[in-house]
């Protein structure tokens, strides 16, 4: 589901909060935590989206879930979502709070994509490689598709660098199609 405006707006705010009282790192630990909580619990997402269930349960329902692990600016924070009727938007602000974060801190995320699993050694040269040529620190998410048959894709931001056997048939393949034979 993309991240709506308002659920940016909320996660800036609680980044600058962050930012102000120097606690940036405690707070993306625990929206950490809660987004990865909301990812592997679907009912609760839907819980706190519905419209039928009034603020107090889901404060009550937040508490008893969260509030053992949190530090005291996220609590009130999700106590604000809450009472502004905005908690439907939690897995939202979540996500878009760790994105500003990794802006914040000059993180890029790049997705390699492979047709077999890299050895620790390869991911660590890759690492290494990508962050050398972006000057800037890397979160790399690696998925395996043995569809590409060989080699590598990457894609960084709205840039993709296909270097996959299976691109380089299909570019073969349209080659030879687009070829007149006389």
């Amino acid at each position: 589901m993309p991240i709506t405006k308002a659920a940016r707006r909320y996660a800036t705010a609680l980044l600058e909060l962050g930012k102000e009282r120097d606690e940036v790192d405690e707070l993306l630990n625990d929206i950490e935590y809660i987004h990865n909580t909301l990812e592997e619990s679907r009912d609760l997402v839907l819980f706190l989206r519905s419209p039928v269930i009034n603020f107090d349960d889901k404060i009550q329902a937040l508490e008893k879930i969260f509030f053992d692990e949190l530090e005291e600016p996220t609590k009130l924070f999700l106590k604000l979502l809450s009472r502004k009727d905005r908690i439907n938007l939690l897995d939202q602000v979540t996500e878009a709070f760790i994105e500003k974060y990794k802006e914040h801190a000059g993180i890029i995320t790049v997705e390699v994509f492979v047709a077999r699993e890299l050895s620790n050694e390869q991911q660590e040269l890759l690492h290494k490689n990508l962050e050398q040529k972006t000057q800037k620190n890397v979160d790399m998410n690696i998925t395996v598709d043995e569809d590409l048959k060989g080699g590598m894709a990457i894609r960084i931001e709205d840039t993709v660098i296909d270097g996959t056997v299976k691109h380089k048939l299909k570019e073969l393949e349209e080659s030879l199609l687009s070829t007149t034979v006389e």
